[in-house]
Order: C-alpha cells, then structure tokens, then sequence
C-alpha cells in the first residue's frame, strides 16, 4: 500500500494539467498556516476548570504559551530531517505522513485537554504537530518548482501564501467552533448574593450541603464569553470552554484536507518542460544567477553559500518577528495616548487583521516579482528597504509624542505594512532562490534543512523583544524617577526612591503613574519603548544584506 505513494507511482501522464497542482499545495497549507492563530486558544486553556474565570488549579499563561513555540521548533526540525526523504519517496507519501501528524496531533492535544494533562498538548500539537508542520510545509515546494520551471517564485509564492493565510481564515473558524461547544457552568447567583469562604486559598460555596470550588466572574470576563452569561458566582468544574471539542473537530478536518490534498499530488516525466517554453541561455541564466548544474543534499552542507543563505533566512525571520510579536502592543502604546480618538481597542484589531493580509499577498507578490528582477535583488529589496522602514518608526513614534498628527500614524502603518509583505515574500522566495543556486533535483531537501533558520529566529526572536523592551521600559522609569519630587514619589508609592526596583519588580512603579506626578513638560517616554528593539533589528538586516551580497553562484566542484 504504501508503495503506491512513492513518486514513481504519481508521475503525471501527457497533458496533465499541471496548475492543478497549486489548489492542492495551497489547500495543505491553509490548514497547517492555521498554527498562526494559535493565541485564539490561550484564553480558553487557561481557565478549562473555571471556564469563565482562571481557577486555582488552571494551566497558566506562561505554561501555555510555549506550545506554539514548541510546534515553530518542531516544523524546522522536522523539515531538515524530512527533506532528504522528501526527494525519495516524493510529495504524496511526505502530504499523507504530515495529515496523520497534524490531524493527530491536534487529537492528542485535545485529549491533554480532555483529561488536564499539560505534557500531552505539548506533545500533541507541539511536537507531533510540529512535525506535520514541517513535512506538509516542505512537500510542494520541490514538485512546484518541477512544475513552474518558468515561473519558480510565482509557483512557490502561491503556496506559500497559503501558509501566510491560513491564520486569517481559522481565526473565525476556531472562535465559531469554541463558542459552538462552550457550555457556561453552573451559576449560583450575583456575588452578594452566595456566601463564599476561602479554604486554602480557594474560594468554596455550599451546594446541596456540600462545600464546592468556586469562581467568581467580573462583568468583563462575562462579556467576553462566547455566549451570553451574567457576572457573579460560577462552580468550578461544571462548564467546558470548549477547546476540547475544537482541537476533535479541527484535527479531523485538517485530515481529511490534507489527505485529499496530497492525493492529488503528481510529479512530471524526467526532463518535462512546458510547452512553449524554452529554458534561458547560460548567459540569461548567469544574469540571474540560475545554474544549469545540480548539487547534491549532503553536498550542499559543505558551501557557503547554504550558511550565508541561512543567515539571510534567519535574520530576515527574526526582524519580522520583531514587529509581528509588538506590533499591537507598539500599536496600541505608541499611539493610543497620543491619538486616543483614532486608535481605539477596534482600530487595533482592524490593524492586526491587515497584518495577516499583507503577509500573505507580500508572499504572492515578492516571489512573482522575483521570477523577474531576480532572487538577489529581490532580498536586496527586502534588506535596504527593510533597514530604512525600521529606523523610520522610532521616527514617527518621537514625533507624534512632540506632535500628535495623523502624519506620523499614517507612516507607522505605511511603514509596517511593508514590513509585512518583506517577511512573508522571504519566506516565499527563499525556495526558488535555493533552486537558483543549486539546482532543483534536490531542492526540496535543502529547503527542509534551511528551515532550521526559522527554528532558531522562532526562538531569537521573541527573546530579543522581551528582552529589548524591558531594558528600554527600566531605563525609563529610572530616567523617570530621577526627574520626580521624591517627596512626591513617597506620598504616591508609599516607598522612597531607594526601593524604586524592588517597586518596579513588584510592577507598583509604571511609566503612567510617574507621569501623573512628573514635572509639568516631562516628555511621556512610552512611544519609544521600542526604539532600541527597532534599530537592533535593522542591524539585524544590515548583515543579512552583506550575507547576501557575499552569495556567489557554486563552485563547479560541488557539482553532480
């Protein structure tokens, strides 16, 4: 049986269509690019006892969280393991390999959450998922580039674009699926109204005779539950978020697409071309740096080229994920003080919905611009361009603090957005650039292995956020305590400056209630929080740009 998913029984006979194969490229990776809005889920699983509130015995934030980075790692594993596979056995057999992983991963996952076992989502939708991740991630690549030996980054681009897209279209699907199996648990009444003692540390009420665990949910944590419920008392135990059921559903449905979707998979005949197409000269080829040669997997290990290609990868990756992982928060903080009546709760979340748009045109667009002004120039576009955007948004963030115009706001988005279309068109291009410098027979593999790029940029990336911004929000507070009446300070924090770490520490001490008693013209220093971040990453683009300019065509040594 399983024979019968090896390449050698998938390769096309005469006349196939091949612009069926994109629909199914696409489809598998909507459903894997679905990871994306993985922050959907983290409200539910940290109150599945409490449902409508955290209960005390609730996974937290921090444990929660992780899972998707997890899963990040697992996909560049994965992808560099897989990817000599790949090029033996061939798309369908790695697509039907990748729907059992992801599908069932997800199975697992909701099992972990079924019976409370933390270990087994991270093992579930982390590692197990993680790995679907990357094998359904890499299977189009090489039989795209086969097929559009003419158009590579548009074919890659398509797919591609999937991935960037699946976010946006399993947002409303996993917040539809959770509100269809939320089940509010049971209400006892108003918070005066119910007698609640506290036993060690839990808040108890009597049911029945019988003391039960309780939780007691605001008039916010109400409306923001799926379905309508009043604020007050709740027992614990009694409702479900209805994760679990999404996580059954989900991962029986991605099965099944990406099952279909890998069926559909056809490789062509050994030396197919497209009709009408003739392959550019060597000298059109050299232009654009396109060998005519190939070069092996393991061989490709040994060149510069694969490491200057992967610093490329990373650093792009990792820039993007510097404003990706703030960008609300940037948003939100940069401007919501000083165009309060603009940027509103609804503006940011419009903001966050074209993030996802314009990751996944820039995708199309970028690896379609790349079949024509070439994959060098193409990341020469993304790093000069990329450095230039970084630096302008410290700029518009120091000059709306002086001056709060639309001006600087319309430049952050402007700004950002591009940004945007930059760190989705590196990933699409990134393959067909592979297939440039070393040849397509093993291109999917080397694809696979370059990956780990995005591994390690998934872990570097939000480090150097979380780190950055809280040396900048420390310094400011310290900047912003030295210009405070110490007698001031005491009066509001109860402390003297002394303590002003241990305050800060304690989170006592914030940059709004030191404004409150700061001398009369203090400049609020939130909008530049994240000035340092920015300029680290366009340092960051900077060597990715000397990497890239360093990329030379292989030496005829390594040849096959």
């Amino acid at each position: 049986m399983f024979d019968k998913l090896k390449k050698e029984h998938i390769v096309a006979r005469d006349g196939f269509n091949r612009w069926k194969v994109p629909p199914a490229s696409i489809a598998i990776h909507l459903c894997i690019g679905s990871v994306y809005a993985w922050s959907i889920f983290n409200p539910p699983l940290v109150k599945q006892f409490g449902v409508v509130a955290p209960a005390p015995g609730d996974w937290s934030l921090s444990s929660v969280v992780w899972i998707f980075s997890v899963a990040i790692v697992f996909l560049g594993l994965s992808a560099a393991f897989a990817g000599k596979w790949l090029e033996e056995v061939g798309p369908r057999m790695v697509g039907v390999v990748a729907a059992f992983c992801w599908g069932g991963g997800l199975i697992i996952g909701g099992l972990g959450i079924m019976t409370h076992q933390l270990w087994l989502l991270y093992l579930g939708y982390g590692a197990i998922g993680g790995c679907g991740l990357g094998l359904g991630y890499v299977s189009p690549v090489s039989t795209l580039i086969r097929w559009f030996p003419d158009r590579r980054g548009m074919a890659t681009g398509l797919a591609i674009m999937g991935f960037g897209g699946g976010a946006m279209i399993a947002t409303p699907i996993q917040e539809f699926l959770l509100g269809l199996y939320y089940k509010a648990p049971q209400f006892l009444g108003p918070q005066d109204a119910v007698n609640i003692v506290i036993e060690g540390g839990k808040r108890m009420a009597e049911v029945n005779g019988q003391l039960v665990e309780v939780v007691v949910a605001t008039a916010r944590q109400a409306a923001e539950a799926p379905i309508a419920i009043d604020p007050g008392v709740y027992v614990v135990g009694t409702g479900n978020t209805g994760a679990e059921g999404t996580f059954f559903t989900l991962g029986i449905v991605y099965f099944v697409v990406i099952m279909i979707a890998a069926f559909s998979y056809r490789v062509p005949q050994e030396g197919w071309k497209p009709e009408g197409w003739t392959p550019p000269t060597a000298d059109a080829a050299s232009r654009k740096m396109i060998t005519q040669n190939h070069v092996h997997i393991d061989q490709a290990l040994k060149t510069p080229q694969f490491y200057l290609l992967w610093i490329i990868l990373c650093f792009n990756v990792t820039a993007g994920i510097g404003v990706i992982g703030v960008a609300k928060t940037m948003m939100t903080e940069i401007f919501g003080t000083t165009l309060p009546l603009i940027v509103n709760s609804a503006f940011a979340a419009t903001y966050v919905f074209m993030i996802s748009v314009f990751n996944m045109l820039g995708r199309f667009f970028w690896a379609s611009m790349s079949d024509y002004i070439g994959r060098k120039n193409t990341y020469y576009c993304f790093f000069v361009l990329g450095t230039i955007l970084y630096l302008s948004i410290p700029f518009a963030a120091h000059q709306v603090s002086i001056n709060p115009a639309v001006l600087w706001l319309v430049m952050f988005y402007a700004a950002t957005m591009i940004i945007f279309t930059m760190y989705g068109g590196g990933f699409a291009t990134i393959p067909a650039y592979l297939a440039d410098i070393f040849g397509t027979k093993f291109v999917g593999g080397i694809h696979g292995r370059l990956l780990t790029a995005w591994s390690t940029a998934g872990v570097l990336g939000p480090l150097a956020i979380t780190g950055l911004r809280n040396m900048s929000l420390n310094s400011a507070l310290h900047d912003l305590a030295s210009k405070v009446d110490p007698a001031a300070f005491a009066e509001k924090f109860g402390a003297g400056i002394d303590q002003l770490d241990q305050l800060i520490a304690a989170k006592t001490v914030t940059i709004a209630q030191l404004m409150e008693i700061a001398p009369a013209g203090t400049v609020d220093p939130t909008p530049s929080l994240y000035n340092t971040t920015m300029y680290a990453m366009a340092a960051l683009l900077v060597i990715a740009l000397v990497a890239n300019v360093l990329v030379k065509p292989v030496h005829e040594k390594h040849h096959m």
